[in-house]
C-alpha cells in the first residue's frame, strides 16, 4: 500500500509500505477514507520536532473497517468509524475517567513502529476502545465527510480548550490563534453558549471562519497590543474564559494576560516555546486558572458527533484545500506557507 512518510526537514514523500495486518486479537484494519494534515504535523515538517527518516505520519483519519481480530465486538468489517488522533484501551482507569490520551496502552498514530493516519489503510490497535462507529450512509457524503473528519482532532482539541477554560453560557470568551483548532475553539465555545467571543487572529479569510463560527469581535494585533485590544473590548477587565492555540511563549503571556482576574486559560497548543510565557506570580496574584492539555478526543467525539450530523456545527469549515495522495507533499508545503489553512486528504 502508499502512505505519507517523513524522512526530513521539508521531505515528505508518497511511499509503498507494508500493508497493515491483524497482529493481536484487539486490532482492526481500517481502509482510509478521508484523513489530513494538522498544524502540528508542520513542527516535524520544519524539523523542529524530531523524526526518524522513513517514520510514518498523520493522525486523524475517517475508514472502513476492513477486517477485525478475534476479540474485537464494537465494530464490524464495512463498518465507517472516525478514529481520534490517540488510541487507548477503554478499559483502564483512565479511559474509565475520560482521559484517554493517559491510556498506559495507548499511543499516538505515526510513532516509529505504528501506522500513520496519511496512508492507504491503518492498523488499530484496541479497535473497540479506540475507533467510533459514524452512521454507514455517511462515507459517501462529501459535505458531511469534513465534519466528521474534524472530530478526529481539531473540533475535540478546540472542546477541550474551551472546557478547560470553563467556558459558560453568557461568557466573555478570548481565543488566541487563528488555526484550525483555535477557529474550532471559537466554534466550542459558542455551542456552548459563550455571550462574547473575542478571536485574537490576523488572516483575514481565518477570521470571517471565525465569525462564521461565532466570534463577535476580531483582534489583529500581538503582544502587547493585543492585550491592550482585549481589556479596552471588555472594559479594561479582561475575558473570564481564554482559549490558547498556539503553544509559543508570546502566546500563553498574551492568553494569561488578557484573562480577567478569576478567570482561566485553556491551552491546548503544542507547546514549543517551553514554559517562560508562564508567570506564576501574575495567575496567583490575579486568581488565573490554567488547565488544558492534550485533548481526549475519544471521550468527546460520542457528545460532539450528534451536532455534526444535525448540522448544528461545521467544524469541516477549516479545510480549505483537498489533495489526493499523490498531493500530501503540496500540501505540506501549503499549510507551511499559509496559503491553506487546513488541507483534507480524500482517497
Amino acid at each position: 500500500m502508499r502512505a505519507t512518510v517523513i524522512h526530513g526537514p521539508n521531505d515528505i514523500r508518497i511511499d509503498e509500505v507494508p500493508d497493515p495486518r491483524i497482529e493481536h486479537p484487539a486490532d482492526a484494519v481500517v481502509r482510509v477514507v478521508n484523513a489530513c494534515i494538522c498544524g502540528s504535523d508542520l513542527w516535524a515538517y520544519r524539523g523542529v520536532a524530531s523524526r526518524v527518516a522513513g517514520q510514518r505520519i498523520g493522525h486523524e483519519f475517517l475508514g472502513i473497517v476492513e477486517e477485525v481480530g478475534s476479540e474485537v465486538s464494537g465494530v464490524r468489517p464495512g463498518d465507517f468509524v472516525v478514529a481520534p488522533f490517540v488510541w487507548s484501551d477503554g478499559t483502564c482507569g483512565f479511559c474509565r475517567e475520560g482521559l484517554q490520551t493517559s491510556c498506559p496502552h495507548g499511543g499516538f498514530w505515526g510513532e516509529v513502529g505504528s501506522d500513520g493516519g496519511q496512508g492507504e489503510a491503518v492498523r488499530v490497535p484496541y479497535a473497540d476502545g479506540t475507533l467510533v462507529q459514524l452512521p454507514k450512509e455517511a462515507a459517501g457524503d462529501e459535505k458531511l465527510l469534513p465534519g466528521l473528519l474534524a472530530l478526529s482532532d481539531v473540533m475535540s482539541t478546540g472542546h477541550h480548550a474551551a472546557l478547560s477554560a470553563r467556558v459558560r453560557p453568557g461568557s466573555t470568551v478570548a481565543v488566541v490563534g487563528d488555526g484550525a483548532v483555535g477557529l474550532c475553539g471559537v466554534l466550542a465555545a459558542h455551542r456552548l453558549g459563550a455571550g462574547r467571543i473575542i478571536a485574537l487572529g490576523r488572516h483575514q479569510a481565518r477570521t470571517d471562519i471565525a465569525r462564521e463560527f461565532g466570534a463577535t469581535d476580531v483582534v489583529a494585533d500581538r503582544g502587547e497590543a493585543a492585550v491592550e485590544a482585549v481589556k479596552e473590548l471588555t472594559g479594561g477587565l479582561g475575558a473570564q474564559a481564554v482559549l490558547e492555540a498556539v503553544g509559543t511563549e508570546e502566546s500563553m503571556r498574551t492568553a494569561i494576560s488578557i484573562a480577567r482576574d478569576g478567570g482561566a486559560v485553556g491551552y491546548v497548543g503544542v507547546p514549543h516555546g517551553g514554559s517562560a510565557g508562564i508567570d506564576i506570580g501574575q495567575m496567583f496574584d490575579r486568581n488565573i486558572t490554567l488547565a488544558g492539555g492534550v485533548a481526549p478526543a475519544r471521550a468527546y467525539i460520542p457528545e460532539l458527533l450528534p451536532d455534526v450530523l444535525s448540522g448544528a456545527i461545521d467544524p469541516g469549515l477549516v479545510f480549505d484545500r483537498t489533495v489526493g495522495l499523490d498531493g500530501v507533499p503540496d500540501g505540506y508545503r501549503a499549510m507551511d506557507d499559509r496559503s491553506a489553512l487546513k488541507v483534507r486528504i480524500a482517497f
